[in-house]
């Protein structure tokens, strides 16, 4: 038997490998969404916090993370369709912190060892995070750039809201820093949405979650997606952990009261500071799967979701990129989200397009499956490596019974 073209008996065995997380301890609450063929299917299973005894429900807000980086290019693809924005253009003009750029000779050179930049950055380069700077993965006192940018606290690492000053001091500081390589040399993590979301307020003048909140999270209905949880709705918030590298077991990573979410943050960042709900996350990838299209409105044009959703990355770039190792010989990156080019995996489907959130939540849209999965957890983790992440996509996909 069979719903949506998925297979009753195999989303069993899926509810049975997920359900083993929470029994073990290894994750204390989750919540599954697959929508196929318009058939929605959704498990809620364990508690808000560990050892607590307050169950996850489907309303639950969680921390999304780097899952905010799509809906931070769907913001900036808004604008540029508005004719505010263009493509190709400097973003000098609304930026002009970031105007005349000095390149690293080496990366673990002395910060004044520069060579200017060869162009300046611009539009395209911030959404296919060719900018020249991000985010390196390495130990904070590595190199003298990495060790000043930790200084700075322009958000090098997990998602610290709290720490991280104001968005004009955000770009500012960001300013004083030296790219790493050359604009549009190679892809690099993250830095990129977060300079969108100070853009995005500059060409608006208005606060990044007033413009996110009138043209996106209010048309799709997305009412718990915001930078902070408000106080009525706090007991709504799972409560946040990362993994202890040394023994595995869950650590405290953010509290609910008094937590880094409970309040408005000085910098609103679009690369990793949204909260939200499963049913809201949905809607944003059911509106990119229908081509810009939600209920009887339409968010955006074909057109722009298929420029979003196409990879933008070219070989040369992939080869100098570093993420995972391998990661880009079946991937590409689209604007703000990761595109799957070949076939390499049973849940790696080309076309596929989507990202997850290094606090443990994960998205992708499928067109040719007609198709929308999340996973929501409190249990942070990191895409490709986290057996939570990587068994939710393999049940997804063998769940499939067409």
């Amino acid at each position: 038997m069979s719903t949506g073209g998925l297979s009753t008996a195999r989303l069993d065995r899926m509810h049975g490998v997920m359900a083993g997380y929470v029994e073990r301890g290894e994750v204390p609450g989750l919540i599954t969404l697959i929508n196929r063929r318009g058939e929605e299917h959704v498990e809620v299973l364990g508690t808000m916090e560990a050892g607590g005894a307050e169950p996850v429900r489907r309303d639950t807000i969680f921390r999304i993370s780097s899952m905010s980086k799509p809906i931070a290019a769907a913001a900036t693809m808004i604008l540029v369709e508005e004719c505010r924005l263009r493509l190709d253009e400097p973003v000098d003009r609304l930026l002009p912190e970031l105007a005349n750029r000095g390149v690293l000779k080496r990366l673990d050179g002395p910060l004044d060892d520069t060579v200017p930049a060869e162009r300046p950055i611009t539009l395209r380069d911030l959404l296919t995070f060719r900018m020249g700077f991000g985010q390196m993965f390495a130990p904070p006192d590595r190199c003298p750039v990495l060790k000043a940018a930790n200084e700075y606290q322009i958000g090098m690492g997990p998602p610290n809201p709290a720490s991280m000053p104001p968005p004009d001091e955000w770009i500012r500081r960001l300013g004083r820093l030296p790219l790493l390589h050359q604009p549009g040399e190679r892809w690099m993590y993250h830095t990129s949405s977060d300079v969108l979301g100070v853009l995005i307020a500059r060409v608006t003048d208005q606060p990044l979650e007033s413009f996110l909140r009138e043209r996106i999270f209010e048309p799709l209905g997305m009412s718990d997606t915001g930078f902070s949880v408000p106080a009525a709705d706090l007991h709504r918030l799972a409560t946040s952990y990362q993994v202890n590298p040394d023994n595995g077991g869950l650590e405290l990573y953010d509290p609910v009261q008094g937590g880094q979410w409970s309040s408005p943050p000085a910098f609103p960042s679009a690369g990793g500071g949204l909260v939200a709900t499963v049913d809201d996350f949905s809607a944003f990838g059911q509106m990119l799967l229908r081509k810009g299209r939600y209920g009887g409105g339409r968010l955006l044009s074909r057109p722009a979701v298929e420029a979003m959703t196409t990879d933008q990355l070219t070989p040369a770039q992939k080869a100098v990129s570093g993420f995972l190792p391998g990661y880009f010989d079946s991937r590409g990156w689209g604007f703000g989200m990761s595109i799957v080019t070949r076939r390499a995996d049973v849940a790696a489907v080309p076309g596929q397009f989507g990202w997850d959130g290094g606090l443990g939540t994960s998205w992708f849209s499928d067109p040719a499956e007609d198709m929308v999965a999340i996973l929501m957890t409190q249990r942070s983790g990191f895409p490709l490596l986290s057996p939570v992440y990587l068994d939710f996509w393999t049940s997804v996909y063998q769940s499939i019974d067409d």
